[in-house]
């Protein structure tokens, strides 16, 4: 294990730690002292609470189906799986029931109760899920419609056992009913092994979802300790272990939203090395290709005076561009700076004192992984232009922002172009088409014999 991922998951236990010492503070504390458990008679706070809870895991449910959709990988079929059960069985059994002021029954309560076991139980097996799955097409659609089926399956059992199964209503000196104590023990059962299922993949893999996880089901194991403890018989009944629940689904909000984002932002990354690997072959791999033909000149007897000044030539040229490629490709990894590696490929690009280029980054200017890609990419194509075909001596490359907009300005004092009689290059024709796919402003502004200004806003963020 690296130290860098050490650290983050001894953050991670430090963490939990200290989640487990304070929730079960408190919970040995309502333990000790029953009259204190905080439980009130809200109907209508109550239904607010399951409305949030049942919205949360929708918006959890469709971001991991999301990711799925993105990796094919069990673990985001399995979260949302689990989640849509949770969401589904919330709204079905706990809210529509109570929309036009009915009690809550029998049968939907303990239909209700089933659902949340059997997300639990999903969710426990997420965490250990492994591989990824062969078939994309229609895979979230029937698995949404096969849990919907289980779901009806659970009311139907529910509606059929009605009278064998024990009633929920409060009654003052009765305890609860010892299937209802039970269900909750298997919840808070399955939960305690999310979080250590999921701890243990942060470990092995160091993967940021699986901390968010790890965090929001101990948050889901105390909310329903806190219901084992103390279980709510009255459907209008509000407790500690309601707002927990719904601290629990913000925070895998965050962590599911964060998944997504390093998932586009890998995309992009593996994009970008596939284009480097294209400008290596179409630049370096021939440059090289000159170096072996005058070499093998040489060895067959051609004067030197001839061959070795092309020799040389061809060198030299070889060893600019893989120095453009191993720059390109430190960015393209998404390790360097964003502001470091566009100084670097200045300094790279300048160093032979043909192009002075003058780079200002607007110090407030916030992107996201792919956005820096992408201006990255923009910078590079427009200076490689201005450096090949504008005749310049120099050139200022602006990024900053605007009225909440980032604009990339590339100016320079090159010979300019008549824009009506002669056609875009490959280069910019290449900027034209990334600022398309990310749905940008383009413009290219030309006075012969003056330079040339090109001027991209990005999308607002």
């Amino acid at each position: 294990m690296r130290q860098d991922d050490r650290d983050a998951f001894e953050a991670l236990l430090w963490g939990e730690v200290l989640l487990f010492g304070l929730l079960g503070a408190a919970l040995a504390f309502f333990v000790a002292h029953p009259g204190l458990r905080p439980a009130y008679e809200l109907p209508q706070l109550r239904l607010v609470l399951q409305t949030v809870v049942a919205l949360a895991g929708v918006i959890v449910a469709v971001l991991a189906a999301t990711q799925f959709a993105v990796d094919r990988k069990r673990l985001d079929l399995l979260l949302m799986s689990g989640f849509s059960v949770l969401a589904g069985s919330t709204f079905a059994f706990s809210i529509a029931p109570m929309l036009g002021g009915q009690p809550l029954y029998r049968a939907e309560a303990w239909a209700g109760i089933g659902g949340r076991l059997l997300g639990a139980a999903l969710l426990a097996s997420a965490a250990f899920a492994r591989g990824r799955t062969r078939r994309k097409q229609g895979a979230v659609a029937q698995t949404i419609v096969s849990l919907a089926l289980v779901l009806v399956s659970l009311w139907l059992v529910a509606r059929w056992l009605g009278p064998s199964l024990p009633h929920l209503a409060p009654d003052e000196g009765r305890d609860p009913p010892f299937l209802l104590t039970l269900s909750f023990s298997l919840q808070a059962l399955l939960y305690l092994t999310a979080v250590m299922g999921f701890g243990l993949r942060f470990k092995n893999r160091g993967r940021d979802l699986d901390r968010w996880i790890a965090l929001g089901t101990t948050l889901m194991l105390f909310a329903t300790l806190n219901y084992v403890v103390s279980p709510l018989l009255a459907s209008g009944s509000v407790s500690a272990g309601d707002f927990l629940r719904i601290l629990a689904y913000g925070v895998l909000l965050v962590g599911v939203w964060r998944a997504i984002r390093s998932s586009e932002f890998g995309r992009a990354v593996a994009d970008e090395r596939a284009r480097v690997a294209r400008e290596i072959h179409d630049g370096l791999a021939q440059y090289l290709f000159a170096v072996s033909t005058h070499a093998s000149m040489l060895g067959s007897g051609a004067p030197p005076e001839e061959v070795v000044p092309h020799l040389m030539e061809a060198a030299a040229a070889a060893q600019q561009e893989a120095r453009f490629a191993v720059l390109a490709l430190s960015s393209a990894s998404g390790t360097a700076p964003f502001d470091a590696a566009l100084r670097r490929y200045v300094e790279f690009l300048t160093a032979d004192g043909k192009l002075d280029v003058e780079l200002e980054i607007d110090p407030g200017i916030a992107l996201a992984p792919d956005e820096q890609i992408e201006v990255f990419r923009i910078v590079q194509e427009g200076l490689a232009n201005v450096r090949k075909h504008a005749g310049a001596t120099s050139a200022e490359v602006t990024i900053a922002e605007r009225a909440g907009q980032r604009i990339v300005r590339i100016r320079d004092d090159g010979d300019g172009f008549d824009e009506a009689s002669r056609r875009a290059g490959q280069g910019l024709k290449n900027i034209r088409a990334r600022t398309a796919s990310i749905d940008g402003g383009f413009t290219l502004t030309s006075w012969p014999g003056w330079g040339t200004e090109l001027e991209v806003v990005l999308r607002v963020g």
